[in-house]
Protein backbone atom coordinates (compact mmCIF):
# COMPACT_ATOMS: atom_id res chain seq x y z
CA UNK A 1 0.00 0.00 0.00
CA UNK A 2 2.85 2.40 0.80
CA UNK A 3 4.86 1.33 -2.00
CA UNK A 4 1.21 2.25 -4.19
CA UNK A 5 1.27 6.05 -2.67
CA UNK A 6 4.68 6.63 -3.30
CA UNK A 7 4.34 5.75 -6.76
CA UNK A 8 1.13 7.95 -6.93
CA UNK A 9 3.08 10.70 -6.47
CA UNK A 10 5.80 10.57 -8.59
CA UNK A 11 4.16 12.19 -11.07
CA UNK A 12 3.78 15.17 -8.97
CA UNK A 13 7.32 15.45 -7.83
CA UNK A 14 8.50 15.49 -10.88
CA UNK A 15 6.41 17.92 -12.56
CA UNK A 16 7.35 20.86 -9.24
CA UNK A 17 10.98 20.01 -10.20
CA UNK A 18 10.17 21.58 -14.17
CA UNK A 19 7.66 24.15 -11.89
CA UNK A 20 10.70 25.89 -11.53
CA UNK A 21 11.27 25.87 -15.17
CA UNK A 22 8.11 27.31 -16.00
CA UNK A 23 8.23 29.55 -19.31
CA UNK A 24 11.69 28.35 -20.53
CA UNK A 25 10.73 25.92 -23.09
CA UNK A 26 14.25 24.90 -24.69
CA UNK A 27 16.11 24.68 -20.78
CA UNK A 28 13.56 22.96 -19.48
CA UNK A 29 12.46 20.15 -22.45
CA UNK A 30 15.93 19.30 -22.17
CA UNK A 31 15.82 18.58 -18.77
CA UNK A 32 12.08 16.56 -19.05
CA UNK A 33 13.68 14.17 -21.90
CA UNK A 34 15.59 11.67 -20.08
CA UNK A 35 11.71 10.96 -17.62
CA UNK A 36 10.50 10.38 -20.77
CA UNK A 37 11.92 7.00 -21.52
CA UNK A 38 11.52 5.62 -18.08
CA UNK A 39 10.36 2.46 -17.44
CA UNK A 40 7.34 3.72 -14.32
CA UNK A 41 4.15 4.72 -15.89
CA UNK A 42 4.21 7.39 -13.08
CA UNK A 43 7.32 8.76 -14.19
CA UNK A 44 6.97 9.33 -17.32
CA UNK A 45 2.81 10.69 -16.67
CA UNK A 46 4.74 13.40 -14.57
CA UNK A 47 7.56 13.66 -17.22
CA UNK A 48 4.26 14.55 -19.74
CA UNK A 49 2.51 16.81 -17.60
CA UNK A 50 5.70 18.89 -17.58
CA UNK A 51 6.14 18.80 -20.47
CA UNK A 52 2.78 21.14 -20.84
CA UNK A 53 4.18 22.90 -17.55
CA UNK A 54 7.18 24.39 -19.37
CA UNK A 55 4.93 25.46 -22.67
CA UNK A 56 2.37 27.06 -20.76
CA UNK A 57 1.59 30.83 -21.67
CA UNK A 58 4.02 30.78 -24.64
CA UNK A 59 3.73 30.50 -28.29
CA UNK A 60 6.61 27.96 -30.52
CA UNK A 61 6.61 27.64 -33.57
CA UNK A 62 7.99 24.03 -33.39
CA UNK A 63 4.91 23.38 -30.77
CA UNK A 64 7.00 20.79 -28.91
CA UNK A 65 3.97 19.98 -26.49
CA UNK A 66 2.08 19.28 -29.37
CA UNK A 67 4.62 16.93 -31.08
CA UNK A 68 5.47 15.24 -27.42
CA UNK A 69 2.00 14.88 -26.08
CA UNK A 70 0.09 13.45 -29.13
CA UNK A 71 1.20 10.52 -28.87
CA UNK A 72 -0.30 9.29 -25.89
CA UNK A 73 -3.61 11.07 -25.82
CA UNK A 74 -5.45 8.03 -26.68
CA UNK A 75 -2.63 5.52 -24.77
CA UNK A 76 -3.68 2.30 -23.31
CA UNK A 77 -2.75 3.48 -19.76
CA UNK A 78 -5.23 6.03 -18.55
CA UNK A 79 -2.45 7.45 -16.12
CA UNK A 80 -0.82 8.75 -19.11
CA UNK A 81 -3.37 9.80 -21.08
CA UNK A 82 -4.47 11.89 -17.79
CA UNK A 83 -0.42 13.28 -18.37
CA UNK A 84 -0.75 13.90 -22.31
CA UNK A 85 -4.26 15.61 -22.12
CA UNK A 86 -3.76 18.00 -18.83
CA UNK A 87 -0.59 18.66 -20.64
CA UNK A 88 -1.81 20.10 -23.69
CA UNK A 89 -4.77 22.12 -21.86
CA UNK A 90 -2.37 23.47 -19.93
CA UNK A 91 0.17 24.45 -23.10
CA UNK A 92 -2.60 25.31 -25.48
CA UNK A 93 -4.93 27.09 -22.64
CA UNK A 94 -6.71 30.43 -24.59
CA UNK A 95 -5.37 29.35 -28.12
CA UNK A 96 -8.18 27.83 -29.81
CA UNK A 97 -6.57 25.61 -32.01
CA UNK A 98 -8.48 23.05 -34.00
CA UNK A 99 -5.78 20.82 -34.19
CA UNK A 100 -5.41 20.18 -30.74
CA UNK A 101 -9.03 20.45 -30.29
CA UNK A 102 -9.28 17.68 -33.34
CA UNK A 103 -6.58 15.41 -31.46
CA UNK A 104 -8.63 15.98 -27.79
CA UNK A 105 -11.98 15.15 -28.89
CA UNK A 106 -12.50 11.14 -29.62
CA UNK A 107 -10.88 10.65 -26.00
CA UNK A 108 -14.18 11.76 -24.90
CA UNK A 109 -16.14 8.90 -26.87
CA UNK A 110 -13.63 6.17 -26.80
CA UNK A 111 -14.38 3.14 -24.71
CA UNK A 112 -11.20 2.85 -23.31
CA UNK A 113 -11.42 6.05 -21.27
CA UNK A 114 -12.14 6.20 -17.18
CA UNK A 115 -14.95 8.98 -16.33
CA UNK A 116 -11.55 10.55 -14.77
CA UNK A 117 -9.87 10.68 -18.06
CA UNK A 118 -13.10 12.02 -19.64
CA UNK A 119 -13.06 14.79 -17.36
CA UNK A 120 -9.85 15.73 -17.79
CA UNK A 121 -10.38 16.13 -21.58
CA UNK A 122 -13.43 18.05 -21.13
CA UNK A 123 -11.55 20.77 -19.00
CA UNK A 124 -8.54 20.53 -21.14
CA UNK A 125 -10.95 21.28 -24.26
CA UNK A 126 -12.67 24.07 -21.97
CA UNK A 127 -9.37 25.30 -21.56
CA UNK A 128 -7.98 25.30 -25.28
CA UNK A 129 -11.47 26.72 -26.18
CA UNK A 130 -12.20 28.95 -23.82
CA UNK A 131 -14.84 31.59 -24.23
CA UNK A 132 -15.17 31.07 -28.00
CA UNK A 133 -18.63 28.85 -27.69
CA UNK A 134 -16.60 26.52 -29.97
CA UNK A 135 -19.75 24.70 -31.15
CA UNK A 136 -18.18 20.91 -31.35
CA UNK A 137 -16.63 20.91 -28.48
CA UNK A 138 -19.69 22.12 -26.81
CA UNK A 139 -22.08 19.71 -28.67
CA UNK A 140 -19.34 17.30 -27.89
CA UNK A 141 -19.26 17.47 -23.91
CA UNK A 142 -23.64 17.57 -23.68
CA UNK A 143 -24.03 14.52 -25.90
CA UNK A 144 -20.95 12.41 -23.75
CA UNK A 145 -23.33 14.07 -20.46
CA UNK A 146 -26.38 12.83 -22.08
CA UNK A 147 -24.72 9.49 -22.56
CA UNK A 148 -23.74 8.53 -18.81
CA UNK A 149 -25.97 6.30 -16.68
CA UNK A 150 -27.12 7.75 -13.03
CA UNK A 151 -23.92 6.38 -11.67
CA UNK A 152 -21.74 7.91 -13.72
CA UNK A 153 -23.59 11.41 -13.34
CA UNK A 154 -22.90 10.85 -9.44
CA UNK A 155 -19.11 10.67 -10.03
CA UNK A 156 -17.19 13.05 -8.19
CA UNK A 157 -15.17 13.44 -11.91
CA UNK A 158 -18.23 14.49 -13.63
CA UNK A 159 -18.27 17.91 -12.55
CA UNK A 160 -15.46 18.34 -15.01
CA UNK A 161 -17.46 17.29 -17.97
CA UNK A 162 -19.97 20.69 -16.71
CA UNK A 163 -16.64 22.78 -15.81
CA UNK A 164 -14.90 22.24 -19.61
CA UNK A 165 -18.48 23.15 -20.78
CA UNK A 166 -18.83 26.21 -18.79
CA UNK A 167 -15.73 27.58 -19.97
CA UNK A 168 -16.33 27.66 -23.65
CA UNK A 169 -19.01 30.41 -22.29
CA UNK A 170 -16.93 32.35 -20.04
CA UNK A 171 -18.06 36.16 -20.13
CA UNK A 172 -20.25 35.09 -22.87
CA UNK A 173 -23.90 36.20 -20.86
CA UNK A 174 -27.01 35.67 -22.98
CA UNK A 175 -24.84 33.37 -25.42
CA UNK A 176 -24.60 30.88 -22.99
CA UNK A 177 -28.80 30.33 -22.72
CA UNK A 178 -28.98 27.56 -25.72
CA UNK A 179 -26.47 25.32 -23.49
CA UNK A 180 -28.23 25.95 -20.34
CA UNK A 181 -31.61 24.89 -22.15
CA UNK A 182 -29.91 21.85 -23.53
CA UNK A 183 -28.88 20.61 -19.96
CA UNK A 184 -32.34 20.45 -18.84
CA UNK A 185 -31.85 17.20 -20.71
CA UNK A 186 -29.51 15.95 -18.25
CA UNK A 187 -30.05 13.70 -15.22
CA UNK A 188 -29.38 14.93 -11.95
CA UNK A 189 -27.44 15.70 -10.08
CA UNK A 190 -25.46 16.62 -12.75
CA UNK A 191 -27.71 18.66 -15.44
CA UNK A 192 -29.20 21.67 -12.67
CA UNK A 193 -25.33 21.74 -11.14
CA UNK A 194 -23.93 22.01 -14.68
CA UNK A 195 -26.74 24.65 -15.56
CA UNK A 196 -25.98 26.58 -12.56
CA UNK A 197 -22.22 26.70 -13.37
CA UNK A 198 -22.83 27.37 -17.28
CA UNK A 199 -24.96 30.38 -16.01
CA UNK A 200 -22.07 31.65 -13.17
CA UNK A 201 -19.27 31.58 -15.62
CA UNK A 202 -21.21 33.19 -18.49
CA UNK A 203 -21.69 36.43 -16.43
CA UNK A 204 -17.85 36.10 -14.66
CA UNK A 205 -16.52 39.82 -13.98
CA UNK A 206 -19.88 41.42 -14.89
CA UNK A 207 -21.28 42.25 -11.27
CA UNK A 208 -24.74 41.46 -12.64
CA UNK A 209 -26.70 41.97 -9.16
CA UNK A 210 -29.68 40.04 -10.81
CA UNK A 211 -27.69 36.82 -11.03
CA UNK A 212 -26.04 37.76 -7.65
CA UNK A 213 -29.70 37.66 -6.05
CA UNK A 214 -30.42 34.43 -8.10
CA UNK A 215 -27.47 32.78 -6.47
CA UNK A 216 -28.20 34.04 -2.91
CA UNK A 217 -31.69 32.72 -3.40
CA UNK A 218 -30.08 29.17 -4.18
CA UNK A 219 -27.96 29.34 -1.19
CA UNK A 220 -31.33 30.13 1.12
CA UNK A 221 -32.78 26.50 0.24
CA UNK A 222 -32.48 23.66 2.67
CA UNK A 223 -32.29 20.10 1.78
CA UNK A 224 -31.71 17.20 4.35
CA UNK A 225 -29.81 14.06 3.33
CA UNK A 226 -32.30 11.08 4.39
CA UNK A 227 -30.43 7.96 5.77
CA UNK A 228 -31.30 4.65 4.22
CA UNK A 229 -33.56 2.54 6.11
CA UNK A 230 -33.69 -1.27 4.97
CA UNK A 231 -37.32 -1.66 6.37
CA UNK A 232 -38.83 0.36 4.35
CA UNK A 233 -41.42 -0.88 1.45
CA UNK A 234 -40.67 -0.67 -2.11
CA UNK A 235 -42.70 2.56 -2.71
CA UNK A 236 -41.22 4.82 0.38
CA UNK A 237 -37.57 3.19 -0.70
CA UNK A 238 -38.52 4.85 -4.11
CA UNK A 239 -40.05 8.30 -2.51
CA UNK A 240 -36.90 8.03 -0.13
CA UNK A 241 -34.41 8.28 -2.87
CA UNK A 242 -36.31 10.64 -5.18
CA UNK A 243 -35.56 12.94 -2.22
CA UNK A 244 -32.37 12.29 -1.33
CA UNK A 245 -31.37 12.56 -5.02
CA UNK A 246 -33.17 16.21 -5.02
CA UNK A 247 -30.79 17.07 -1.90
CA UNK A 248 -28.05 16.06 -3.42
CA UNK A 249 -28.71 18.09 -6.19
CA UNK A 250 -29.90 20.88 -4.36
CA UNK A 251 -26.34 21.01 -2.31
CA UNK A 252 -24.49 21.08 -5.36
CA UNK A 253 -26.65 23.91 -6.68
CA UNK A 254 -25.73 25.54 -3.44
CA UNK A 255 -21.77 24.94 -3.90
CA UNK A 256 -21.87 26.31 -6.90
CA UNK A 257 -23.78 29.37 -6.69
CA UNK A 258 -21.50 30.08 -3.90
CA UNK A 259 -18.19 30.18 -6.15
CA UNK A 260 -20.75 31.64 -8.30
CA UNK A 261 -21.20 34.93 -6.14
CA UNK A 262 -17.65 35.72 -6.30
CA UNK A 263 -17.12 35.10 -10.03
CA UNK A 264 -19.58 37.57 -10.91
CA UNK A 265 -18.94 40.03 -8.09
CA UNK A 266 -14.93 39.93 -8.73
CA UNK A 267 -14.63 42.88 -11.18
CA UNK A 268 -14.89 45.58 -9.26
CA UNK A 269 -14.23 47.12 -5.75
CA UNK A 270 -18.04 47.87 -4.50
CA UNK A 271 -19.12 44.40 -5.32
CA UNK A 272 -16.73 42.34 -3.93
CA UNK A 273 -17.50 43.82 -0.59
CA UNK A 274 -20.83 43.55 -0.40
CA UNK A 275 -19.72 40.25 -1.58
CA UNK A 276 -18.02 39.75 1.52
CA UNK A 277 -20.86 40.72 3.74
CA UNK A 278 -23.24 38.09 1.77
CA UNK A 279 -21.04 35.80 2.67
CA UNK A 280 -20.52 36.80 6.54
CA UNK A 281 -24.06 35.79 6.81
CA UNK A 282 -23.73 32.56 4.66
CA UNK A 283 -20.96 31.64 7.03
CA UNK A 284 -23.16 32.14 9.91
CA UNK A 285 -26.54 30.49 9.00
CA UNK A 286 -25.79 28.69 5.90
CA UNK A 287 -25.63 24.70 5.20
CA UNK A 288 -22.35 23.00 6.06
CA UNK A 289 -21.85 22.30 2.17
CA UNK A 290 -22.32 26.41 2.06
CA UNK A 291 -19.61 26.73 5.06
CA UNK A 292 -17.28 24.88 2.95
CA UNK A 293 -16.86 26.44 -0.40
CA UNK A 294 -17.56 29.89 1.57
CA UNK A 295 -13.39 29.91 1.85
CA UNK A 296 -12.69 29.27 -2.13
CA UNK A 297 -15.34 31.85 -3.01
CA UNK A 298 -13.11 34.13 -0.82
CA UNK A 299 -9.83 33.18 -2.27
CA UNK A 300 -11.69 33.64 -5.94
CA UNK A 301 -12.85 36.84 -4.82
CA UNK A 302 -9.74 38.20 -3.54
CA UNK A 303 -6.64 36.39 -5.37
CA UNK A 304 -3.18 37.62 -4.51
CA UNK A 305 -4.81 40.73 -2.55
CA UNK A 306 -4.54 39.93 1.38
CA UNK A 307 -7.34 41.94 3.17
CA UNK A 308 -7.23 41.88 6.68
CA UNK A 309 -10.66 41.22 6.73
CA UNK A 310 -10.22 38.05 4.51
CA UNK A 311 -7.17 36.91 6.19
CA UNK A 312 -9.03 36.80 9.67
CA UNK A 313 -11.89 35.04 8.28
CA UNK A 314 -9.66 32.59 6.68
CA UNK A 315 -7.27 32.15 9.77
CA UNK A 316 -10.48 31.33 11.95
CA UNK A 317 -12.12 28.43 9.31
CA UNK A 318 -8.52 27.12 9.61
CA UNK A 319 -9.33 25.60 13.09
CA UNK A 320 -13.16 24.32 12.41
CA UNK A 321 -13.83 21.19 13.35
CA UNK A 322 -15.04 20.59 9.87
CA UNK A 323 -12.22 18.88 8.21
CA UNK A 324 -13.23 20.13 4.85
CA UNK A 325 -13.91 23.93 6.01
CA UNK A 326 -10.52 23.69 7.15
CA UNK A 327 -8.55 22.26 4.37
CA UNK A 328 -10.44 24.98 1.81
CA UNK A 329 -9.23 28.31 4.47
CA UNK A 330 -5.85 26.98 4.22
CA UNK A 331 -5.56 26.73 0.63
CA UNK A 332 -7.43 29.81 0.44
CA UNK A 333 -5.06 31.62 2.62
CA UNK A 334 -2.40 30.67 0.10
CA UNK A 335 -4.62 31.72 -3.17
CA UNK A 336 -5.71 34.83 -1.37
CA UNK A 337 -1.77 35.81 -0.26
CA UNK A 338 -0.05 34.30 -3.46
CA UNK A 339 3.44 35.99 -4.48
CA UNK A 340 2.94 38.49 -2.09
CA UNK A 341 5.61 37.14 0.90
CA UNK A 342 2.76 38.90 3.24
CA UNK A 343 4.26 38.64 6.74
CA UNK A 344 1.01 38.35 8.54
CA UNK A 345 0.16 35.30 6.75
CA UNK A 346 3.04 33.99 6.43
CA UNK A 347 3.31 34.11 10.49
CA UNK A 348 -0.38 32.57 10.49
CA UNK A 349 0.64 29.52 8.09
CA UNK A 350 4.26 28.89 10.65
CA UNK A 351 1.84 28.72 13.27
CA UNK A 352 -0.71 26.63 12.04
CA UNK A 353 2.10 23.60 10.69
CA UNK A 354 3.10 23.63 14.38
CA UNK A 355 -0.49 23.20 15.57
CA UNK A 356 -1.26 20.90 12.79
CA UNK A 357 1.81 18.43 12.89
CA UNK A 358 0.52 15.21 13.19
CA UNK A 359 -1.96 16.12 11.14
CA UNK A 360 -0.69 14.85 7.59
CA UNK A 361 -3.83 16.05 5.29
CA UNK A 362 -3.92 19.35 7.08
CA UNK A 363 -0.26 19.81 7.15
CA UNK A 364 -0.25 19.11 3.25
CA UNK A 365 -2.31 22.20 2.76
CA UNK A 366 -0.54 24.13 4.73
CA UNK A 367 3.15 23.84 3.24
CA UNK A 368 1.00 24.03 -0.07
CA UNK A 369 -0.37 27.61 1.16
CA UNK A 370 3.31 28.22 2.22
CA UNK A 371 4.57 28.00 -1.11
CA UNK A 372 1.59 30.05 -2.76
CA UNK A 373 2.22 32.79 -0.59
CA UNK A 374 6.00 32.85 -0.99
CA UNK A 375 5.51 32.39 -5.22
CA UNK A 376 8.38 33.06 -7.39
CA UNK A 377 9.90 34.98 -4.17
CA UNK A 378 7.23 37.21 -4.57
CA UNK A 379 7.86 38.40 -7.69
CA UNK A 380 4.47 36.50 -9.23
CA UNK A 381 0.93 36.86 -8.95
CA UNK A 382 -2.14 34.85 -9.48
CA UNK A 383 -4.80 37.61 -10.24
CA UNK A 384 -6.61 37.42 -13.28
CA UNK A 385 -7.41 41.63 -13.90
CA UNK A 386 -4.25 43.16 -15.28
CA UNK A 387 -4.00 46.65 -17.23
CA UNK A 388 -5.43 48.68 -14.18
CA UNK A 389 -7.59 45.90 -13.50
CA UNK A 390 -9.64 46.80 -16.73
CA UNK A 391 -9.00 43.62 -18.26
CA UNK A 392 -9.64 39.60 -16.85
CA UNK A 393 -7.37 37.07 -18.18
CA UNK A 394 -9.78 34.55 -19.36
CA UNK A 395 -7.29 31.78 -18.88
CA UNK A 396 -6.25 32.80 -15.57
CA UNK A 397 -9.97 32.68 -14.21
CA UNK A 398 -10.07 29.09 -16.33
CA UNK A 399 -6.99 27.87 -14.38
CA UNK A 400 -8.30 29.34 -10.72
CA UNK A 401 -11.84 27.62 -11.73
CA UNK A 402 -10.31 24.60 -12.31
CA UNK A 403 -8.43 24.19 -8.80
CA UNK A 404 -11.16 25.55 -6.71
CA UNK A 405 -13.99 23.40 -8.69
CA UNK A 406 -11.73 20.54 -7.80
CA UNK A 407 -11.41 21.43 -4.22
CA UNK A 408 -15.19 21.18 -3.78
CA UNK A 409 -14.71 17.45 -3.48
CA UNK A 410 -11.04 18.10 -1.52
CA UNK A 411 -11.30 14.51 0.93
CA UNK A 412 -11.56 12.60 -2.95
CA UNK A 413 -9.43 14.88 -5.12
CA UNK A 414 -6.83 16.46 -3.98
CA UNK A 415 -6.06 14.58 -0.78
CA UNK A 416 -6.69 11.64 -3.03
CA UNK A 417 -5.05 10.57 -6.05
CA UNK A 418 -6.26 13.12 -8.21
CA UNK A 419 -3.28 16.10 -6.99
CA UNK A 420 -2.38 16.65 -10.11
CA UNK A 421 -5.15 19.15 -10.57
CA UNK A 422 -3.54 21.81 -8.33
CA UNK A 423 -1.05 22.43 -11.64
CA UNK A 424 -3.90 24.14 -13.18
CA UNK A 425 -2.98 27.01 -11.05
CA UNK A 426 -0.12 27.54 -13.28
CA UNK A 427 -1.96 29.15 -16.30
CA UNK A 428 -3.07 31.77 -13.60
CA UNK A 429 0.82 32.63 -12.78
CA UNK A 430 2.26 35.82 -14.19
CA UNK A 431 5.27 38.34 -13.03
CA UNK A 432 3.78 41.42 -11.10
CA UNK A 433 7.06 43.52 -12.04
CA UNK A 434 7.35 46.46 -14.77
CA UNK A 435 9.92 45.93 -16.70
CA UNK A 436 11.00 48.58 -19.53
CA UNK A 437 12.72 48.02 -22.60
CA UNK A 438 14.32 50.46 -25.79
CA UNK A 439 13.23 49.92 -29.21
CA UNK A 440 15.67 47.70 -29.86
CA UNK A 441 14.05 45.58 -26.90
CA UNK A 442 17.66 45.42 -24.98
CA UNK A 443 16.31 46.62 -20.89
CA UNK A 444 16.30 49.99 -19.94
CA UNK A 445 16.57 51.40 -16.19
CA UNK A 446 14.49 54.34 -15.92
CA UNK A 447 12.64 55.93 -12.65
CA UNK A 448 9.39 55.49 -12.28
CA UNK A 449 6.33 56.88 -9.42
CA UNK A 450 5.07 54.10 -7.77
CA UNK A 451 2.05 54.30 -5.63
CA UNK A 452 -1.64 53.75 -4.78
CA UNK A 453 -4.39 53.98 -7.99
CA UNK A 454 -6.58 56.95 -7.58
CA UNK A 455 -9.92 56.52 -10.28
CA UNK A 456 -10.06 60.01 -12.34
CA UNK A 457 -12.63 59.01 -14.25
CA UNK A 458 -14.70 61.87 -15.13
CA UNK A 459 -12.60 64.39 -13.15
CA UNK A 460 -11.69 67.69 -15.21
CA UNK A 461 -8.73 68.85 -16.43
CA UNK A 462 -5.27 66.64 -15.21
CA UNK A 463 -5.75 64.56 -11.79
CA UNK A 464 -2.88 63.04 -10.47
CA UNK A 465 -3.99 59.05 -11.15
CA UNK A 466 -1.60 58.27 -7.94
CA UNK A 467 -1.03 58.88 -4.49
CA UNK A 468 1.47 58.23 -1.96
CA UNK A 469 3.95 57.71 -4.41
CA UNK A 470 7.68 56.67 -3.66
CA UNK A 471 10.38 56.88 -7.18
CA UNK A 472 12.11 53.69 -8.07
CA UNK A 473 14.33 52.54 -10.95
CA UNK A 474 12.82 49.98 -13.12
CA UNK A 475 12.42 46.78 -12.58
CA UNK A 476 9.94 47.33 -10.35
CA UNK A 477 7.18 45.34 -8.38
CA UNK A 478 3.72 46.34 -8.52
CA UNK A 479 1.13 44.98 -5.34
CA UNK A 480 -2.15 45.13 -6.03
CA UNK A 481 -3.81 48.13 -6.29
CA UNK A 482 -0.54 49.98 -7.32
CA UNK A 483 0.04 51.97 -10.28
CA UNK A 484 3.72 53.16 -11.81
CA UNK A 485 3.84 56.06 -14.34
CA UNK A 486 7.34 57.63 -15.58
CA UNK A 487 9.23 60.02 -13.37
CA UNK A 488 11.31 61.60 -16.46
CA UNK A 489 10.28 63.33 -19.49
CA UNK A 490 13.00 61.42 -21.61
CA UNK A 491 11.16 59.02 -22.51
CA UNK A 492 7.45 57.99 -23.59
CA UNK A 493 5.92 54.61 -23.34
CA UNK A 494 4.28 52.89 -26.36
CA UNK A 495 1.26 51.49 -24.27
CA UNK A 496 -1.64 53.71 -22.08
CA UNK A 497 -0.81 51.18 -19.43
CA UNK A 498 2.93 50.86 -17.33
CA UNK A 499 2.50 47.30 -16.25
CA UNK A 500 4.47 44.19 -17.19
CA UNK A 501 6.77 44.85 -19.92
CA UNK A 502 7.24 48.19 -21.72
CA UNK A 503 8.83 49.70 -24.74
CA UNK A 504 10.33 53.47 -24.34
CA UNK A 505 10.64 55.92 -27.24
CA UNK A 506 13.33 58.49 -26.65
CA UNK A 507 11.35 61.74 -26.71
CA UNK A 508 12.24 63.67 -29.37
CA UNK A 509 10.66 67.16 -28.37
CA UNK A 510 12.60 66.81 -24.99
CA UNK A 511 15.15 69.99 -25.39
CA UNK A 512 18.66 68.68 -24.89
Amino acid sequence: MAVQEQRTRYDVRYCISRLILLWDVDGGLTQIDKYLYSSEDYIKCGALLACGIVNSGVRNECDPALALLSDYVLHQSNNMRIGSIVGLGLAYAGSNREDVIELLLPVLSDSNSSLEVIGQTALALGMVAIASCHGEVTSTILQTMMDKSETELKDTHSRFLALGLALTYLGKQEEASPAIEALKVVGDPLGKMAATLVEVVAYAGTGDVLKIQKMLHLCSEHYEVSRDDNKKDKKEKQEADAKKLEAETGIAQQMVAVIGIALIAMAEELGAEMALRSYANLLRYGEPCIRRVVPLALAMLSASNPKLEIIDTLSKLSHDSDSEVAHNAIFAMGIVGSGTNNARLANMLRQLAQYYHKDANNLFMVRLAQGLVHLGKGTLTLSPYHSDRMLMSRVAVGGLLGVIVAFMDVNNLIIGKSHYLLYHLVSAIQPRMLVTFNEDLKPLPVPVRVGQAVDVVGQAGKPKTITGFQTHTTPVLLAHGERAELGTNEYTPLTPVMEGFVILRKNEDMEE
